[in-house]
């Protein structure tokens, strides 16, 4: 598989915040649980404050530039399963999403928008 090949990608104004958040809070990571309420949304955390398990696949592990580690983003299996044939590109839009995700206080909220792989990604995913 091509190393450069990921199921999640990053809008340009997401890397900035992510950048922001990141120097406020220290290390990042991303959960996207399917749930009710903001499931829909990416929830960021601290590194380790959303605890991850067997019921969880890590879709991918982000590099922004300016930020010093990888950010690992998850998705719960469940929604993983129903998802799996999608690119995922995380965004920022105006608006409030959850009071447990960090960037709840900047009025910013990240989100997912969606796309169906390509054949080849889907192939060098293990067809999604």
């Amino acid at each position: 598989m091509d190393k450069d090949l990921s199921r999640v990608a990053l809008t340009a104004a997401a890397a900035e915040l992510i950048r922001r958040l990141r120097e406020a809070h220290g290390p990042l990571m991303f959960h996207q649980s399917g749930g009710c309420c903001d499931g829909s949304s990416p929830m960021c955390y601290p590194y380790g404050e959303f605890r991850t398990g067997a019921s969880d696949v890590l879709l991918a592990s982000l590099a922004v530039e300016g930020v010093a580690e990888r950010i690992g983003f998850w998705m719960s299996a469940d929604q993983f399963e129903r998802w799996r044939h999608t690119h995922l590109t995380v965004d920022v839009v105006p608006g409030r999403g959850s009071g447990f995700s960090l960037e709840a206080p900047e009025g910013v909220r990240f989100l997912v928008r969606s796309r169906l792989l390509t054949d080849a990604e889907a192939g060098a995913f293990g067809r999604g």
